[in-house]
């Protein structure tokens, strides 16, 4: 494993494809109320991207290709060799390598009749648009989400006897109900970021976790809940506590498996240590997520029978250093009934 910083940089692949993001229009639609309602998809879908919260952020450029490479450069290694007097030293050249992630579309819609446009006491298109957004955000992250939890870096709980004893665990599929959270693994996951020269984020390295694993983790008096810090305010979006320099931040949305993976019907938890420049996302303003309203009428609608409301993105996630990133695997007290996401 190489021990070195590494530093990032990135260029665009121009690998044109039209009009992939071109807006739609909406027909009948003023284009305040379009941007009014575009707004509201991207600022509610938003706080629902946790997984993209830690990410270094790239524009998606407009006709500027699908296809995105991020270039990566190792570090030099110690120039320990003195130098001699008058007698200049060999260059030394850079090492670059190229990491590709390719730009792929999602979306959703939902069909309104014109009986429910004209008898909805709701302002229809405002609430699907919420719905919607909740759609879009989740299915998002997810996409982050899934890039992650598939790293190279795994920690396995171990199973911890009554009197504290604990035996190793190295597959996900020889964990057991002993196998849970515990400060020590977190503690070794900061370690082992710290030897990479992973940077924290802010001050710390940040875990994402899900509800069902932080429950066995709260209740350890090392757990420093976030209404007991310091500066309450400067927290990140689902922060809910911290061990020594990693601070927790909770979703539903956070990783489980339960399939033939894993032990016979239980669920396995996995919970992402992170450092800084672990991985890279795009941005989703401008280009990644629009907001798709048909009004009665459009295609082949002769008697203006029916409208739509939608949203499609464009989204690409890519793990940039390996060394920057740990996945804890665990199961909890909720293993047994909590279902895969």
């Amino acid at each position: 494993m190489n021990h070195c910083k590494y530093k990032m940089a990135w260029l665009f692949d121009l690998q044109l494809f039209a009009d992939a993001l071109d807006t739609t229009e909406s027909a009948g639609m003023s284009a305040e109320m379009r941007t009014f309602y575009e707004k509201r998809l991207i600022d509610q879908a938003e706080p629902r991207l946790v997984h993209d919260q830690f990410a270094d952020f790239y524009p998606i450029p407009r006709h500027g290709g699908k296809t995105i490479q991020f270039r990566k450069y190792d570090s030099l290694p110690k120039a320990t060799t003195p130098l001699t007097e008058g007698v200049t030293p060999d260059g030394q050249n850079l090492t670059v390598s190229a990491i590709t992630a390719t730009l792929a579309q999602y979306g959703g819609w939902t069909p309104e009749s014109d009986l429910l446009s004209m008898t909805a006491i709701d302002n229809t298109i405002l609430n699907a648009t919420k719905v919607l957004a909740s759609q879009a955000g989740r299915t998002l992250d997810t996409v982050t989400r899934d890039v992650l939890a598939g790293g190279t870096n795994v920690i396995y709980a171990p199973a911890v006897a009554e009197d504290g004893t604990q035996t190793e665990v190295t597959s996900r599929k020889d964990l057991t109900a002993a196998c849970k959270l515990t400060p020590e693994i977190f503690f070794r996951a900061a370690a082992q970021l710290g030897a990479m020269n992973a940077d924290t984020i802010g001050d710390s390295y940040v875990a994402i976790i899900h509800p069902y694993a932080a429950y066995d983790l709260k209740t350890n008096k090392n757990f420093q809940d976030v209404s007991k810090y310091a500066h309450p305010e400067a927290i990140f979006n689902g922060e809910i506590g911290k061990l020594g320099n990693i601070r927790f931040v909770e979703t539903s949305e956070a990783k489980i498996w339960k399939d033939d993976t894993c032990p016979e019907g239980m669920a396995v938890f996995g919970t992402l240590v992170l450092g800084a420049h672990a991985y890279g996302v795009t941005e989703l303003e401008g280009g990644g997520l629009e907001h798709i309203v048909k009004q009665l009428g459009y295609g082949d609608d002769p008697l203006n029978q029916r409208a739509s409301i939608g949203w499609k993105g464009l989204k690409a996630a890519e793990r940039l250093v390996e060394q920057y990133m740990v996945r804890i695997e665990s199961l909890s007290s909720y293993s047994a009934t909590a279902a895969a996401n």
